[in-house]
């Protein structure tokens, strides 16, 4: 029996390698943010003669909106993979220095975060755009807003309470001390 058992957890254990096809293929999601990322920007600079202010910070508005989408993916590919598949050894690389440092409640708020920046974003484009919107749409993307802002002030208050949200402390206890007062 105990044969059978270790051979169930090795299996188990050895499960995790199938979410590395998942972060490989968002990798090449990456990819084609940036096909997309490319296109907008050639579109905005080729329309930037003629443009308005507002159609001016519209086109920013929208560049930053993919960067942040990006940067979402990036986020969940790396600590995904870290946190749940393996630790990445970047070698003499210098990585990002949060990769080795979030945890999944880490994880959790900076995807949150994100997703409230995209949507203040979109928001905040509807607004530079209004009269194309009606009230109800404005009003739904407000509200939806809302919502997700609301998700991120909920979990990161439940990972506070949980524990899972405290700050790293020191080596040396009086730097422990004070970051805890």
């Amino acid at each position: 029996m105990p044969k059978l058992e270790r051979l169930i957890e090795v299996i188990i254990f050895q499960s995790r390698w199938l979410l590395a096809p998942f972060y490989l293929v968002l990798v090449l999601g990456l990819v084609l943010l940036l096909g997309h990322f490319l296109r907008e920007f050639a579109v905005f600079a080729l329309g930037l003669p003629t443009a308005k202010g507002a159609e001016v910070i519209l086109g920013v508005l929208n560049l930053i909106d993919i960067a942040f989408t990006a940067n979402l993916v990036l986020i969940v590919v790396f600590s995904g993979y870290e946190n749940f598949v393996s630790r990445i050894d970047t070698g003499d690389h210098a990585g990002p220095d949060w990769l080795s440092k979030v945890g999944f409640a880490g994880l959790k708020q900076k995807l949150m975060m994100s997703i409230v920046a995209i949507s203040a974003i979109e928001v905040l484009k509807a607004f530079m755009n209004i009269r194309k919107y009606e009230s109800t749409t404005l009003g739904w993307l407000v509200g939806i807003h809302v919502v997700f802002l609301l998700s991120m002030l909920v979990v990161a208050l439940s990972d506070r309470l949980s524990g899972g949200g405290k700050p790293a402390v020191g080596k040396d206890p009086a730097s422990a001390r004070a970051i805890r007062s």
